[in-house]
């Protein structure tokens, strides 16, 4: 940094002495503004050139004095603010000033007093002087950076001072005539283009032992640091560690710890946090952090209170990432004590002399506390701290009854907040101390407040915080933390911890909870509601595991509410609140708490639990087929498991059979298995291979190491289907088009398949490694031989199906063209008889012509010969052919 004036300055002094920001163009715009006294008379009265040329020279004391008394009249030309125009000349000025400052210390006061002229609006003439002088401005402002090199306290002051003002949006009393002030934000803009703070961040070790210069440097980031362009700057320069190296330096007014921590917040706010907290990592770091921390803890001002804090907040940022050293440094240490010393009440050198006030300020830093404890948990060497400062002890504290006699020092909703939030990180340190949580009977403390929740005590949750969200008005906030605590504890699968919950009666009393939460649901849903739900399946799931006695325990009064959860209305699985997550939970409870239990299942199948499945698995929920058919699969093997599936019938009459086979068709797409447009086999030598099977090289692995074939098996439904078919049949399956006999060929025969590509990866990584000998060869030569004929065998099955089928089809089609023929046929006697109708009607000789025609038919009708001994009969109508009708009295006869 000593170096900043000698390497930086020539380069600024050096372009603007060049031709394009030099005196020509100064002199040529001068010139151009001669012509018009009135505007700019004042401009002619300083000719900065002339100034250039003779603070350039250097001789005798009266020369001196001359020098002196022309910047003083640059100053006093220039007081109201820098014309844009001008400011590259300005600053050889201020360059040749502060070169002659080395020389004689009677230039310090005028290179000040223009330092401080740069702290004014810069003035424009035109709209578009500020994108045209822009890379001059920006070069003198970086100029002007550099200018803190100089070993003098007042210059380096007013430099700063110039960078506040920067941020100063009030206008000069006087501007020069023509001319008007830039914008408010365009200094700021050049100064972030000229890495001003950057530069400032780098002058930190030039004042590092004085006090005032400090601030003050500080102050100008301070202002700087709204931008997050500079902010960006000084992370570059490792402004973080710079920052933080400043908070425990010795100040009496507090200035220096204030402003290096709103600095660095504005660090963590603007710039990636990741790469300020990489600064900061340090042992060096955390021990400058640690002592401010320590040192404000027993303050008694607000201020004092707010910045401690603030420096929590960043020590929590810190302890978010493993590498940071808290641990290491002691910081942790006083951190965890802080957080527990109100609960249990132990006496600790470490937090002597604080006092908690229960103020705004306390509250705020009692849940950072608590939160840094959650974020620690983390990290496994952080238990043995845990223990030693009773952390648990301290958290079980809050797991009991909202009673306000108990907690005259919290407000009830600051009491409810701590509260929650203590289970909350609960849930992150139990599974840490295990052995200290069943020390401390956090299962007894835990069940006893699960029990205060469900019960008719009034009480009524504010819902005011994060973790209180949807529990206003009841206590389902506490419920829904107090589960979160049960199953981070139950996930570690420990037979202690489960052993000492299934003593104490927790399947009973999880059910009860679990009826009582689907209870409220019905009326109202909320995301609390179904995580509550979730969690108690989840819990249930892991303690029923594997042991009959608490799998015929749950099925007591467990199976009916699986059976509520099976039945829920498939299109609540896309609510986006989390019916997806309870649904997928009911169905591992399900797997978990009743298959292996034969009075279990023999209760789900009697109450129609495989037809519910079945109707799951009609939705082709791709997150749900997996385990439905998993469970089925289990189910197989009681007899009665394969009769429901026989007679199930879902939306328009489907099959089991049907809807297995469509999931096989889906699968097999998914994994780009060639298929024809029927869905025949396209690759005899590989009928199930998978488009993936089909890319992976020949790579040779160790006998206890699974293939790409074997693997496949697992991962795919496709071994699942086969299974449930081999239980239901392959033969004589109703619902099945022929697509679907087409598709089952192929299944029928999954496992030869699947054997054939085994010995395919078997001899291709033989050839591979060496060259079989002949026997072995011929062998291998036959058992492809084998896999590719039952692949051409079922093929030739396939084709038989589709023959068929399309035998049927044309049978079917001629039946029906008889049938539309034989309509035909009857429309058109029918348009004849119409006909016929129509001129009987309207036409008198064709309805004589008709019956003599129908008398004619009822003669050749009759038997010739007559019968005998029998009665004759008249086969005409009396009056037949006259009609009566009365009009007005009198009778008409109407010959017809």
């Amino acid at each position: 940094m000593a170096s900043l004036a000698a390497a930086e300055p020539p380069a600024p002094r050096a372009a603007s002495r060049s031709p394009g920001l030099g005196p020509s163009r100064s002199g040529s715009e001068r010139r151009s503004n001669a012509a018009d006294p009135a505007q700019d008379a004042q401009s002619r009265s300083v000719d900065l050139n002339h100034v250039i040329a003779l603070l350039g020279d250097s001789g005798s004391k009266d020369l001196e004095k001359e020098q002196l008394k022309t910047l003083k009249n640059v100053v006093k030309h220039f007081e109201n603010g820098f014309p844009l125009k001008d400011i590259a000349q300005i600053t050889d000025v201020l360059n040749l000033c502060a070169d002659k400052m080395y020389e004689q210390e009677a230039f310090t006061e005028p290179l000040c007093e223009l330092i401080k002229l740069f702290g004014l609006p810069f003035q424009k003439r035109k709209s578009s002087d500020e994108a045209n002088y822009s890379v001059e401005v920006s070069q003198s402002i970086t100029q002007l950076g550099y200018l803190m090199s100089i070993q003098s306290s007042q210059v380096r002051i007013q430099i700063c001072k110039s960078v506040v003002n920067f941020f100063n949006t009030e206008l000069p009393g006087k501007l020069l005539s023509g001319y008007q002030p830039a914008s408010p934000n365009y200094k700021i803009r050049m100064a972030e283009i000229g890495g001003l703070a950057e530069i400032l961040v780098l002058s930190l070790t030039l004042v590092e032992n004085q006090l005032t210069e400090k601030l003050w440097v500080l102050k100008a980031l301070q202002h700087l640091s709204i931008s997050g362009e500079s902010c960006e700057q000084m992370v570059n320069v490792q402004g973080a560690r710079r920052l933080c190296l400043c908070l425990n330096g010795a100040d009496p007014s507090g200035q220096l710890l204030f402003r290096s921590s709103d600095i660095l917040w504005n660090l963590l706010e603007k710039v990636s946090k990741e790469e300020v907290v990489n600064q900061l990592r340090s042992l060096e770091c955390v021990h400058a952090l640690k002592e401010a921390f320590v040192e404000l803890v027993c303050g008694f001002r607000h201020c004092d209170h707010q910045l401690r804090n603030d420096l929590l907040v960043i020590a929590t940022l810190l302890a978010e990432s493993p590498a940071v050293p808290l641990i290491e440094s002691g910081f942790a240490k006083i951190l965890i004590v802080l957080a527990t010393c109100t609960e249990v009440k132990l006496p600790n050198p470490l937090v002597k002399g604080f006092k908690l006030t229960y103020s705004y300020e306390d509250f705020e830093m009692k849940k950072l506390l608590f939160n840094i404890i959650g974020i620690l948990s983390k990290d496994p060497s952080s238990a043995q701290l845990f223990s030693e400062n009773h952390v648990i002890p301290a958290l079980l504290y809050y797991v009991k009854q909202n009673q306000r006699s108990a907690f005259p020092d919290w407000s009830a909703a600051q009491y409810e907040e701590l509260q929650l939030h203590a289970l909350a990180v609960l849930a992150s340190v139990a599974p840490v101390l295990v052995d200290k949580y069943l020390s401390c009977q956090a299962n007894t403390f835990l069940l006893v407040f699960l029990e205060w929740c469900i019960s008719q005590d009034p009480f009524f949750g504010r819902g005011n915080s994060f973790h209180g969200t949807g529990g206003r008005g009841t206590k389902l906030a506490q419920m829904r933390y107090s589960l979160r605590v049960l199953r981070s504890v139950v996930a570690l699968y420990n037979d202690a911890v489960n052993s000492n919950l299934c003593d104490q009666g927790a399947i009973s009393q999880l059910l009860d909870i679990l009826k009582y939460a689907a209870d409220i649901a019905k009326e109202k849903e909320s995301i609390a509601l179904l995580e509550i739900q979730a969690d108690i399946l989840f819990i249930l799931s892991v303690l029923c595991e594997d042991d009959n006695d608490r799998k015929e325990l749950f099925s007591c009064e467990g199976i009916d509410i699986l059976v509520s959860y099976l039945k829920m209305d498939p299109t609540r699985l896309c609510s986006g609140i989390g019916h997806n997550c309870l649904l997928l939970s009911a169905l591992d409870c399900l797997w978990s708490c009743v298959i292996g239990c034969f009075i279990a299942e023999e209760s789900f199948i009697e109450k129609q639990g495989v037809f519910l499945l079945l109707d799951l698995l009609a939705v082709r929920d791709n997150n749900l087929c997996n385990i439905i058919l998993g469970i089925l699969v289990e189910f197989s093997d009681n007899p009665k498991t394969v009769l429901h599936m026989s007679i199930w019938r879902g939306k328009r009459d489907r099959t089991a059979a049907n809807v297995l086979v469509q999931l096989w068709r889906q699968e097999e797409q998914d994994l780009g298995v060639k298929r024809d447009q029927n869905g025949k086999i396209v690759d005899p030598k590989r009928p199930v291979m998978t488009s993936f099977q089909r890319q992976q090289k020949v790579i040779p692995v160790p006998a206890c190491c699974p293939s790409f074939s074997v693997m496949e098996i697992s991962e795919s439904i496709r071994a699942k289907i086969y299974s449930l078919f081999w239980k239901l049949g392959f033969e004589n399956l109703p619902g099945l088009s022929a697509k679907d006999v087409v598709t089952l060929a192929i299944i029928q025969h999954y496992i030869d398949f699947k054997v054939g590509e085994v010995w395919s990866e078997i001899s291709a990584e033989i050839k591979e490694e060496f060259r079989p000998v002949t026997s072995d060869e011929r062998a291998l030569k036959l058992i492809s031989e084998v896999s590719e004929n039952t692949g051409r065998m079922v093929l030739g099955l396939q084709n038989e199906a589709l023959e068929r089928q399309h035998n049927q089809e044309i049978k079917e089609e001629k039946k029906i063209y008889k049938e539309i023929q034989a309509t035909q046929v009857q429309k058109e006697m029918i348009d004849k008889s119409w006909q016929n109708f129509l001129a009987r009607t309207s036409n008198y000789e064709a309805l004589k012509k008709a019956k003599m025609h129908q008398k004619t038919l009822i003669e050749a009708s009759r038997s010739k010969a007559k019968l005998h001994n029998g009665p004759e009969h008249s086969t005409d109508i009396p009056k037949l052919h006259t009609t009566n009708k009365k009009n007005q009295g009198k009778s008409r006869k109407i010959n017809l």
